[in-house]
């Protein structure tokens, strides 16, 4: 079955794209791994090879291209390089921090940060979760009370992706702390403010390149400039651009498959058993076979999820949908891929290892997979 997504111009950003990551990002990962964090000159690097913000107006630096196909050729050859980690940074920061800035900034936020968040000079983060909050935003405790021009910002953020690197914040806070969702905002917090500081970088099982920290923040002022889109109207930007950031999740995670059958295929063609390829016993033919069959069924409907979305006809339900099964069948595959590999795949120098530590945050993240099947449920009347 021919794939017809990506045309020429994606086909010719892909190799551009590949080339990028064996240069900068593939001799240095392991390093990165251990580190616990990617440099920032990654992020300049990237931008100036014209790999962030393809969405934003040629005016601001940007691609001037809203093709959500762009974003699903780095996803996809991110994890065909093997270095899912170190490459997350980048595609939170083109999928959803710059997002929101486009959808919900005025022309005067986009003037302000939208040239270097091209660049890579400005790193963007998202923080909803809190220590006690997490798919239930409208139990956010941070809250932002307004003072004449600024915003007085107190609270907390936990398991936030780009932490460290970040230094435009996009939070989402109570400006009116007795309502619940109807009371949230986003306002973007700078490095550069005082009182708002980093707690420690987290140690996960996975993902150990993409830093990941604790945000507080002690009577933070911010500009009242810095509030994303209008008050009290956080909810509606994060249900209108959440879609986006599962659907991320979603080409992620069937891309992650993808390479862990094609690093499987290849172990299970060399390594013997019994005289015979291991490759070659019914068992082992039948799982290739199975994880194969999924994985190209996963990939048809996420790229007509693409084409949806492009179009703007994707539903929050479809999004929903394409998020927990492509999660979970990238879960199954990895899985399945270690079990493949016998003992060698529980051996951290096989990148199948790190593969099936990497995979399990995809179920839990961007909201978890059991508040994706409610998400549905609602939407079938039950």
């Amino acid at each position: 079955m021919k794939r017809t997504l990506f045309e020429d111009e994606h086909e010719m950003f892909r190799e551009s794209f590949r080339r990028f990551l064996d240069k900068e990002v593939v001799p240095h990962h392991l390093d990165w791994e251990r580190a616990g964090i990617v440099p920032r000159e990654l992020f300049t690097a990237a931008g100036t090879h014209g790999f962030l913000g393809m969405a934003v107006p040629a005016a601001y630096g940007g691609g001037g291209v809203t093709d959500f196909r762009y974003n699903y050729v780095i996803h996809e050859e991110v994890q065909a390089a093997g270095v899912n980690a170190s490459g997350l940074g980048l595609s939170l920061h083109n999928d959803t921090g710059v997002q929101y800035l486009l959808d919900c900034g005025s022309a005067e936020q986009h003037q302000r940060w939208l040239p270097k968040a091209v660049t890579g000079e400005l790193i963007t983060a998202i923080a909803m979760t809190e220590p006690g909050t997490g798919s239930d935003l409208g139990a956010v405790r941070t809250t932002a009370i307004r003072d004449g021009d600024s915003y007085i910002i107190n609270g907390s953020k936990t398991f936030i992706t780009n932490g460290i690197n970040a230094d435009l914040v996009i939070v989402v806070a109570k400006t009116d702390p007795s309502k619940r969702t109807s009371g949230l905002s986003l306002i973007v917090v700078e490095r550069s403010h005082e009182g708002f500081t980093r707690g420690r970088r987290l140690e996960k099982i996975g993902m150990h390149a993409q830093d990941t920290a604790e945000l507080f923040f002690d009577n933070v002022r911010v500009p009242v400039a810095n509030l994303l889109g209008a008050e009290g109207a956080g909810f509606g930007h994060l249900t209108r651009n959440l879609p986006q950031e599962r659907l991320a999740i979603a080409t992620i995670s069937v891309a992650a498959a993808r390479a862990a059958l094609v690093m499987t295929l290849g172990y299970a063609k060399e390594r013997k058993a019994f005289g015979a390829p291991i490759g070659s016993f019914q068992n082992s033919r039948f799982a290739l076979a199975e994880m194969h069959s999924e994985i190209l069924i996963a990939t048809t409907f996420v790229d007509q999820c693409v084409l949806a979305h492009n179009a703007g006809e994707l539903s929050a339900e479809e999004a929903a949908a394409a998020k927990w099964w492509c999660s979970d069948l990238q879960n199954r595959v990895v899985d399945s891929c270690l079990q493949l590999h016998g003992g060698y795949g529980y051996m951290t120098e096989y990148p199948i290892s790190r593969a099936f530590v990497d995979a399990r945050v995809q179920r839990i993240y961007g909201g978890t997979n059991e508040i994706m099947k409610e998400i549905i449920g609602r939407s079938l009347g039950v």
